[in-house]
Order: C-alpha cells, then sequence, then structure tokens
C-alpha cells in the first residue's frame, strides 16, 4: 500500500480538516494562489489538491471535476485524510430572471436529481446544508459585498437534455433558484458522515429556458471571471469561519 490515496493520490492522513471544493483543476489552483504556504499535495485526472494558510487557518483546496460520481470519490477520500468540514464553490445557472451574472447563489438544501447519492441513500432523505455554513457564507457575502441570494438549489446529473423531457417548470414552480452538478452529492455525504458542508456558487447564465445545445454555453466572461475571483475569497472566509 502507498502512502497515496488512490484516486486523488493525496496523503492517506494528516491533511487540514477543511476543504474548499471546486470543479475545474484550474479553479482549485487559482484559489490556492490566494494562500499562504501554499503547496499541490496530490494530482491525478481531474482531482488536483492543494493545502495552505488562510487567515492562519489550514485549509485544502481540491478539485473534483464534472458530475456527482466523480465527486464522491474526492470526497471520501478527503474524508479519510483527516476533512470533516466541506465548502463547494461553483458555478450555476439562475432559475430566477432576478438573479443575474456574476450573483452569488447560496444553498440552503439541494434536489437530489445527481445520479450518485440515490444509490447511497433512499431518496426521502433530505440534501441539507449545515445550518452554521449557511450562516457563514451570508456574513461573509456580505462583508465582501457580494450580492447573494439564499435557496434550494437543483443538482442536475445531466448537463443538457435530448429525448427525456425535464422537471424545469416543476422546479420552477417550486422555486428552486439555482441549477449545478455535484451539490447534492456533498450535502448527503456529509449528512451520512456527520459532517459539516455547505456551497456558494457564483452564477454564469440563466437556466430558466434549457438550451439543447450545449456548445452555446458561454460560462467564460468577465462579469463571470470577476465574481469567481471576488467569490473565492468568500468560500475561505466561510469555511476558516467554521473552524
Amino acid at each position: 500500500m502507498t502512502d497515496l490515496l488512490p484516486i486523488t493520490k493525496i496523503p492517506r492522513s494528516g491533511l487540514p480538516g477543511h476543504a474548499l471544493v471546486v470543479g475545474d483543476p484550474d479553479r482549485a489552483t487559482a484559489v490556492a494562489e490566494l494562500l499562504d504556504d501554499s503547496v499541490l499535495i496530490g494530482q491525478n485526472r481531474e482531482y488536483r489538491s492543494y493545502r495552505g494558510i488562510w487567515r492562519e487557518v489550514p485549509v485544502v483546496v481540491s478539485s473534483h471535476g464534472v458530475g456527482g460520481p466523480g465527486a464522491l470519490c474526492q470526497f471520501g477520500e478527503l474524508a479519510a485524510a483527516g476533512v470533516h468540514t466541506f465548502v463547494r464553490f461553483g458555478t450555476a445557472g439562475a432559475l430566477r430572471d432576478d438573479i443575474a451574472d456574476g450573483d452569488l447563489v447560496i444553498a440552503e438544501a439541494a434536489v437530489r436529481d445527481d445520479g450518485v447519492s440515490q444509490q447511497l441513500i433512499h431518496p426521502e432523505y433530505p440534501a441539507f446544508a449545515t445550518p452554521e455554513a449557511v450562516l457563514a457564507l451570508d456574513r461573509a457575502a456580505a462583508a465582501h459585498r457580494s450580492r447573494a441570494h439564499r435557496g434550494v438549489v437543483w443538482t442536475r446529473a445531466a448537463f443538457s437534455p435530448m429525448v427525456a423531457e425535464l422537471p424545469m417548470r416543476d422546479y420552477l414552480a417550486a422555486r428552486v433558484i439555482a441549477i449545478e452538478m455535484e451539490l447534492a452529492t456533498l450535502l448527503v455525504f456529509a449528512g451520512l458522515r456527520g459532517f459539516r458542508a455547505g456551497g456558494v456558487l457564483v452564477i454564469d447564465g440563466n437556466a430558466t429556458v434549457d438550451n439543447v445545445d450545449p456548445t452555446a454555453y458561454d460560462p467564460h466572461r468577465r462579469v463571470v471571471a470577476d465574481a469567481v475571483a471576488a467569490g473565492s475569497r468568500v468560500a475561505l472566509d466561510a469555511l476558516v469561519e467554521l473552524s
């Protein structure tokens, strides 16, 4: 047995208890550059992980790629190595017209349409954010003067529809405010393990009309990039408040 875990190739033990998890490996690198004493601790496939210091608190920043199943592998290995508090920082599509590109969404809970948590526990089990994490993210967003919205997000496994009709109208009627691809998996995993977890998402478009052409998606705009840079600090501040 090596000293590294098999999927993420991070050390098997000794990691800080607090982790910021993101989808994009390059985003993990960008966030890690904000930390003091940042060092790469593991890299394999879509998984890139760093440890460092934020406001005198040791943290991990790690990428999990796209989708719940792969992300679950990362969450499990981070937990095995010592992490017990998770904040997911990513992007999402808005499901309300008053939520603009570059706004933040702070998740209070998530719709479990992620394609993997149904294989962990019965579908009636909720995907809930830890209340302390929600409040910490709320305070951090206010401190950074970031425009933020709280509510339920929809975690969906399919990036875009094909033959099956997706229940967009139902979730709009239910006042779900944003859609993304991994958060419900994290919240269910954390709930089952007794960990703390939350999520904050940068809005990179409006998804109220689901686009059947995924190539029309354009998250690489200045308003999104600026919000991701600012949101990184919001997410890190909230993470260390939970220490």
